[in-house]
Formats: structure tokens, sequence, C-alpha cells
């Protein structure tokens, strides 16, 4: 199983994480509501899971100009 970290806005490849070791709890997930979760994680048929986190350059660009978040996604 590969854990991917990935902005959703301009689809950066933030990290991975490697192995079937690491818990949906030791990442946090359960903090996460099901509306959150559905929003932020998705899986493959492959096991592999996909996290949808904002990365500083997005975060800062939709922080500066809020007019940004909406568009679809306007930082591609």
């Amino acid at each position: 199983m590969t854990i991917k970290y990935m902005c959703p806005h301009c689809q950066t490849n933030l990290g991975e994480i490697q192995g079937s070791a690491v818990t949906e709890y030791q990442l946090g997930f359960h903090f996460l509501t099901p509306e959150e979760r559905s929003d932020i994680i998705s899986y493959d048929l492959d096991g592999d899971v996909t996290v949808r986190v904002v990365c500083d350059y997005c975060k800062e660009a939709l922080h500066t100009n809020p007019e940004l978040s909406l568009i679809g996604n306007p930082l591609q």
C-alpha cells in the first residue's frame, strides 16, 4: 500500500509513504468526519490511498487572492 499526498489545485506530489505498517489511526484520519474523508481521501483498486492536501504555494495564492477559490482549479 502506498499513501500519496497530492495538492488538489496544482497536482504537485507532496510526498509518499510506502508499506502497510502505517494505519489510518496513526495518520490521524480518524479525526475526519465522513464528509471530510470523502473530500480528502480516495482509494484505488490496488489499495493505494491518495490524500488531497493544499501545498504551501497554493495556500498562499488562495489566501492572497480569495476570489480564486470560486473557480474550479484555478492554479493549474
